[in-house]
């Protein structure tokens, strides 16, 4: 039996590790994944299909790091059943592994929905290394392709392509592209990037059908919209979006929503299990509620929260928020906490255009305090911005200049300088 069992081994499992071993040097740690070289990044995902990088420059672990934290790594694994009551984790329908503690960290998945012909060979998803791999491949032999889904994924997708040199149509449901993080002005200056770089953004419709080549009906040649019109491509990518892997727990006893119920300590409704990451709903601390956030760095913050506590070091994590922080097509961009609100009413927005510098800046302020903003250009000291949100400072002084291009950290009170910037 393992001390420590751990499904997952992306960024909330390996944070896991690490705390874990920073507590019990010695406790026996067995992690499942069903990938064959877990430990790497998936933000750059988008790199390695533009040949900007390789899987040796995905890796943020060596090869080594299991060996060295004593960690029994089982890949190309596929965690098939937990029993909570015997305290088990089933294999691919086979293989028992028994646990004392067990941490659920299986991320999440690439939303698919029903599409006529998305069985065809060349259509594919974004977001793990062996979707990266087989579009790799088809590029060399592909001109065109379409891209379903306007959002972080389909944009990142569509920048990538086309470095490669692929003509890419965008495809988005929503009559803006990046929806989910920025206001209508951010999104419509960022479509202008897009368009300026050669992608066609096709919004307010979707992909109805995906249709065959007309020399080989099971490989794709193009698609029909729902407005009717027809696009020719040599390969689809759906980039609508991820949602939590929770098959695992599914009609068992653990609390589900849309995402596992966790604590503050990352523990679910039972003893010694708990979960991390894209596939929980954690404590957002800017609307004090627990939400998804599918978020890398939160993920492995997760991980350590939940390691420390199944190791015996009582940890709480302190959550986090919505955050976007991305560069396509050379315009840096950072979105953060509450952009789009329902009742714009109920907030003081400050905003500020410069056409020219291809900057936006965006406030949202609730009874004085930041309560979300979205910068696009220029990013320089956003971190003061950050800080004064999470720390939920009282910013009425200095709202005037609080989009200057020459605020920074002597824009501050002095006292309010030393209380957010002192150091021990």
């Amino acid at each position: 039996m393992s001390k420590y069992v751990i499904i997952g081994a992306s960024a909330g499992g390996i944070g896991a590790v690490e705390a874990i071993r920073e507590v019990d040097l010695v406790g026996d740690i067995t992690v499942i994944s069903n990938e064959q070289v877990p430990q790497y990044s998936r933000p750059m995902i988008s790199e390695y299909v533009s040949r900007e990088a390789n899987l040796n420059t995905m890796k943020y672990r060596s090869d080594e790091f299991w060996k060295n934290n004593k960690v029994n790594i089982l890949t190309g694994k596929t965690a098939t059943k937990i029993d909570f009551v015997n305290k088990y984790v089933e294999l691919d329908g086979e293989e028992k592994i028994s646990y004392e503690k067990l941490l659920i960290a299986t991320g999440g998945k690439p939303f698919v929905p029903q599409i006529e012909g998305g069985e065809k060979e060349g259509v594919f998803t974004f977001t793990e290394l062996s979707n990266a791999e087989a579009i790799e491949a088809k590029v060399g032999t592909s001109s065109s392709a379409v891209v379903i889904g306007g959002g972080l994924i389909g944009v990142s997708a569509s920048e990538a392509l086309v470095k490669r040199g692929i003509k890419v149509t965008l495809v988005e449901l929503k009559d803006n592209i990046l929806n989910l993080i920025l206001d209508k002005t951010a999104s419509q200056i960022s479509e202008k990037v897009l368009n300026d770089a050669g992608v066609t953004v096709i919004t307010g419709t979707s992909v109805q059908r995906i249709l065959g080549r007309k020399d080989n009906e099971k490989s794709v040649g193009g698609v029909i919209l729902t407005d009717g019109k027809e696009v020719s491509c040599d390969f689809v990518v759906i980039a609508i979006g991820v949602i939590p892997r929770t098959e695992l727990v599914k009609d068992t006893i653990i609390k589900l929503n849309k995402g596992i119920i966790v604590d503050r300590f990352m523990k679910t409704n039972l003893n010694n299990v708990y979960a991390c990451g894209d596939v929980v709903e954690a404590h957002d601390f800017l609307i004090d509620e627990s939400r998804l956030l599918p978020l890398w760095p939160l993920a492995h913050l997760g991980g350590r929260v939940a390691g420390y506590n199944m190791a015996g070091k009582q940890e709480e994590y302190e959550g986090g928020t919505v955050m976007s922080s991305l560069k396509y097509f050379e315009l840096p961009i950072i979105a953060v906490g509450i952009v789009n609100p329902e009742n714009v009413s109920d907030y003081e927005v400050l905003s500020t255009f410069i056409p020219e510098k291809t900057i936006y800046r965006k406030i949202l302020l609730k009874n004085n305090k930041i309560a979300g903003f979205i910068f696009l250009g220029n990013l320089e000291n956003v971190g003061i911005h950050f800080r004064l949100l999470k720390n939920r400072v009282n910013v009425n002084e200095i709202k005037e200049i609080l989009l200057s291009e020459d605020f920074g950290i002597l824009s501050l009170p002095e006292q309010l300088r030393q209380e957010m910037f002192v150091v021990n």
